[in-house]
């Protein structure tokens, strides 16, 4: 790990306003990602800017009947929060399914929602990737690579990483916003759906935050009712990213939304996808990854993603 300097920030406009100010500065909160990254050399920041203090770990409810949930609420505080188990079953249901009891109780809302991939090739420096290093290349797309827990939908000729996090798929089932703070001090609001970039022809751009922007917050619009369920399949019961994961909102009129992780670089959702869950899960799955560009390795995601929706269908 390579030298740094280190402050507390005292809140969120100042703590954006100094990121801003040091060229390759990061915040740091739960630290679940960055540290292992930093050990690594993968991320080498020269200034860590510590939110831990700022009065962000709180969830509230909105005017509107939604909920407030602050950037540093624990990922363990918030899956046991009261509100969230009986109107956001499904955000309660990823967040258990990820990590490990241990780093649920460091991992931060905000910092679940910028964790980087977990693609092989991404963290082995001896190896090219263009979200790493800019240009270098992408191994993964190499012959005879290691594919099988990588992207099929919404990828690049530059790029086929998966974006790691269950609980931002649930998120984007829920038609989350988040909030941030610009340097400038002005605040902004970012629809789930806007926040993920897709690789193209820049995979290290992956999300829509300027530099020196800090989230402070993630904003749900009132609940919606119906059945709310979160599907992980994975290749071992605990500790183990999604091959493929489905969030799903269903209503007693068959009408509904649903969202995939394991897939793509971004939770992965379309609204023409919705329309076609009264149709079943082959229809649905069909236009939700209609354009797929699987590899010989992961094909089968089409296949696993279709039978698990149809899973989670039946059990209705």
């Amino acid at each position: 790990m390579r030298a740094f300097s280190y402050e507390r920030a005292a809140d969120p406009a100042a703590a954006a306003a100094r990121a801003a100010e040091v060229p390759g500065a990061k915040f740091i909160a739960g630290g679940t990602n960055l540290l292992d990254l930093m050990k690594l050399e993968i991320e080498t920041p020269v200034h860590l800017i510590d939110v831990n203090g700022l009065d962000l770990d709180k969830i509230s409810e909105t005017p509107q009947g939604g909920l407030r949930i602050g950037a540093m609420v624990r990922n363990t505080d918030l899956a046991a929060h009261e509100r969230v188990r009986n109107d956001y079953g499904v955000l309660t249901r990823a967040l258990v399914a990820g990590a490990s009891g241990q780093l649920r109780n460091r991992a931060t809302t905000a910092g679940n929602l910028l964790q980087r991939t977990r693609c092989p090739y991404f963290y082995d420096t001896a190896q090219a990737c263009n979200k790493r290093n800019p240009g270098a290349g992408c191994a993964a797309l190499s012959k005879g690579a290691f594919s099988r827990q990588l992207g099929i939908v919404g990828t690049s000729d530059a790029c086929i990483a998966t974006h790691p996090s269950d609980m931002a798929v649930a998120l984007r089932v829920l038609d989350a916003v988040v909030e941030t703070v610009t340097p400038a001090g002005t605040e902004r609001r970012i629809p789930l759906e806007e926040f993920h970039r897709l690789p193209g022809e820049n995979p290290d751009q992956e999300t829509a935050l300027m530099p020196g922007e800090i989230i402070t917050a993630v904003s749900l619009p009132p609940p919606t009712g119906g059945r709310q369920a979160y599907y992980k399949v994975r290749d071992r019961a605990s500790f183990a990213f999604a091959l493929v994961s489905v969030a799903l909102i269903r209503q007693p009129d068959g009408s509904g939304q649903v969202a995939l992780g394991g897939v793509a670089p971004k939770p992965w959702r379309r609204a023409d996808a919705d329309a076609e869950l009264p149709n079943g899960a082959r229809a649905t799955i069909a236009r939700l990854l209609d354009g797929a560009r699987p590899t010989e390795e992961n094909a089968f995601k089409l296949t696993l993603a279709e039978r698990t929706l149809a899973a989670m269908l039946a059990e209705e």
